[in-house]
C-alpha cells in the first residue's frame, strides 16, 4: 500500500544538491550497493543505518540515495542540535529533521518524547521515509553500540494505530555504512542496502498493542543482524587492524577488488578473529595469528613500509629509477595544482583551526566521529563565498568564469591527489632503498610464515577460494586502464589510500 506524501521542500532540494557535491569532494569514492532494496516513494519506511560519523552519516544517506527512489527523507536527530548558532543546528532546522530527547542529554530532568513520536507516526502514515539510528549515539569505535528498541516500538505503535486497515504496511530498511577512514580527506565510503523487512497488522499480530518485550527485542535483533552483516563490527581496533592485514595478505589485489568485496573479505576475518566462527582451528591458534599480524604491522609501520613492498620488492636499480620518475611526476602535478589550491586555502585554514578547538573537548570516542563533519562544514562555509567572489571577479573577463573557476578548483584537487599518490610511492621506494637487506629478509620470512597461516584460515575456516584472483573485479584491457585517467575520480591502487604521504594503518590507542 502506497501513499502520496507531501511535496519536497525547496530548501531540502537546495541542501541536498549542495552537500551531495561537498561529500563527493571530501570522499574519493561513494559507492552504493543494492539500491533496488530501497522502498520507493509512498511506502511508509524507517531507514536504519549504523552510526559512526555524526551528521555526515545523515548527509550521506539523504544526498546519495537516488531521487527516483526517495526524494525526501526525514532524519531523527538529538534535540540538543536545535537552537544553536552552528552548522549542525542550521542543517537540522532546514532539512525537516525531527528532534528527539536522549536520556544522556537530560540526566537530571524528565524526558517527554510523546510529541516527537506522534510526529514520526504521522510522517510514516503519509508514506514518507524516516531516518533513525537504532544505536542512538554516534561514536568513534570499531564496534556498533548496542541497539535501542525505539524503532521496534515505533513499528508496533504505527501498526496498532492502523490495525483495522488490512492493507497497511510499514517497512524497516537497513543500511550498512562502511568508511575506509571516516575522518580523512579523499578516503572512501560504502553504503550497502539490505532487503527490507515488511510488517503488517495481519502478518505481525504480535506487534499490536499490548506488545510483549520479547516481540520488541526480536525485531531489534533482526535489525542489528541485518546492519551488522554489511559493515565492519570488530570488538577492538587490534582485531580490525589484524583483519585488514590478513585480508591483504590473502588477496594482495588492492583496488582490483571492488570496495564491497574488500569490506566483506575483511569482515570475514573480523568474524573469525572475534572467536565465534571457528570450526576446526583452535582459539589459541587464531589468537596467535592475530598477535603476529599486529606485530608484523608494527614492524612495517616503524619502517614506514607496506605489506606489498615486502611481498614483491623491486630490484635496487629499478627501485631507484622508479623513485626518480615518481618524484618528477609528483612534483610536476603538484606545481600544476598550486594555483587552484590557493582557492582552497581558506577552507583548509578554517578546518584546521576548528579541529584544534574541537579535539580538546573530550576523548577520542566522543570527538573523532565529528572530524569529517567539521571538515565538510568548513569547506562549505569557506568555499562558497570564495567561489562566488572568484566567479564575480572573473565575470569582468568572461561570462563563463563560474565554470572556469569550478574547473580549476576541481582539477587542482585531482592533480594534487595524483601528486600525493606519486610522492607516496616515491617515499616508499626511498624507504626500501634505505632499509638494510637483512631486515627485509627477516620481514619476508615473517610474512611467508603469516601467509601460510592466513591461507589455512581462509581456506579451511572461511571457505575462500584457493586463488584470490577469482575475487577481482574482472576488468580487462582498456576497461582496467581508463579509470586511472578519469577526470572525475582517481582509481586507487588500494582502498587504504588517503591524502597522505604514508599508508594510514594506525588507530587510537584506547581499545575501549
Amino acid at each position: 500500500m502506497t501513499f502520496e506524501g507531501p511535496p519536497t521542500p525547496w530548501a531540502y532540494w537546495a541542501i541536498r544538491l549542495l552537500f551531495r557535491f561537498a561529500l563527493r569532494v571530501f570522499y574519493g569514492n561513494i559507492i552504493l550497493e543494492n539500491v533496488e532494496n530501497i522502498p520507493p516513494r509512498g511506502v511508509p519506511c524507517i531507514l536504519c543505518p549504523n552510526h559512526s560519523n555524526s551528521l555526515v552519516d545523515s548527509l550521506l544517506v539523504c544526498t546519495q540515495i537516488p531521487a527516483e527512489r526517495r526524494e525526501f527523507i526525514r532524519p531523527v536527530a538529538k534535540s540538543t542540535l536545535w537552537g544553536k548558532r552552528n552548522f549542525g543546528s542550521w542543517l537540522v532546522e532546514n532539512t525537516g529533521a525531527v528532534p528527539v530527547k536522549r536520556r544522556r542529554d537530560f540526566k537530571d530532568g524528565p524526558i517527554d518524547n510523546m510529541e516527537t513520536m506522534g510526529k514520526i507516526l504521522e510522517i510514516l502514515e503519509l508514506g514518507d521515509m524516516v531516518l533513525m539510528y537504532p544505536e542512538g549515539v554516534s561514536r568513534y569505535h570499531p564496534s556498533m553500540s548496542p541497539l535501542k528498541t525505539g524503532v521496534a516500538r515505533i513499528v508496533s505503535d504505527v501498526l496498532s494505530r492502523n490495525r483495522d486497515n488490512a492493507d497497511f504496511e510499514v517497512t524497516v530498511a537497513t543500511c550498512s555504512i562502511t568508511y575506509t577512514h571516516r575522518e580523512h580527506f579523499r578516503s572512501d565510503v560504502l553504503l550497502t542496502f539490505h532487503p527490507p523487512m515488511v510488517f503488517t497488522p495481519k502478518m505481525n499480530p504480535e506487534l499490536l498493542s499490548p506488545v510483549s518485550e520479547d516481540a520488541v527485542h526480536a525485531v531489534t535483533e533482526r535489525i542489528r543482524h541485518s546492519i551488522r552483516s554489511g559493515t565492519l563490527d570488530a570488538p577492538s581496533w587490534k582485531v580490525l587492524r589484524a583483519a585488514k592485514l590478513a585480508a591483504n595478505v590473502y588477496a594482495p589485489l588492492g583496488a582490483r577488488l571492488s570496495l564491497g568485496t574488500h569490506v566483506r573479505l575483511v569482515k570475514r576475518f573480523v568474524d573469525v578473529f572475534e572467536g565465534g566462527h571457528a570450526r576446526t582451528v583452535t582459539g589459541e591458534v587464531l589468537l596467535g595469528l592475530q598477535r603476529d599480524l599486529n606485530e608484523y604491522q608494527v614492524h612495517l609501520s616503524s619502517r614506514r613500509l607496506t605489506d606489498d613492498s615486502v611481498r614483491d620488492p623491486p630490484q635496487c636499480t629499478n627501485n631507484l629509477i622508479c623513485l626518480i620518475l615518481r618524484l618528477l611526476w609528483g612534483t610536476t602535478l603538484g606545481l600544476l595544482s598550486l594555483p587552484g589550491l590557493l582557492l582552497w586555502l581558506p577552507a583548509i585554514i578554517l578546518s584546521r583551526r576548528s579541529l584544534r578547538r574541537h579535539l580538546c573537548k573530550g576523548p577520542v570516542t566522543d570527538t573523532w566521529d565529528e572530524i569529517a563533519e567539521i571538515k565538510v562544514s568548513s569547506g562549505v562555509i569557506a568555499g562558497i563565498p570564495l567561489f562566488l567572489f572568484a566567479s564575480l571577479a572573473g565575470s569582468f573577463y568572461s561570462p563563463y568564469s563560474p565554470i572556469a573557476v569550478a574547473a580549476v578548483m576541481w582539477m587542482s584537487l585531482r592533480w594534487m591527489e595524483d601528486a600525493i599518490a606519486s610522492l607516496r610511492r616515491a617515499t616508499a621506494s626511498g624507504r626500501l632503498l634505505l632499509t638494510p637487506e637483512s631486515e627485509l629478509k627477516d620481514l619476508r620470512a615473517l610474512r611467508e610464515d603469516i601467509r601460510d597461516r592466513v591461507f589455512a584460515v581462509a581456506l579451511v575456516e572461511l571457505g575462500l577460494p584457493e586463488d584470490p584472483e577469482s575475487l577481482a573485479d574482472g576488468l580487462i584491457g582498456l576497461k582496467r586502464i581508463l579509470p586511472y585517467f578519469s577526470v572525475f575520480r582517481r582509481r586507487k591502487r588500494c582502498w587504504n589510500e588517503v591524502l597522505r604521504l604514508y599508508d594510514k594503518v594506525d588507530y587510537p590507542p584506547d581499545d575501549s
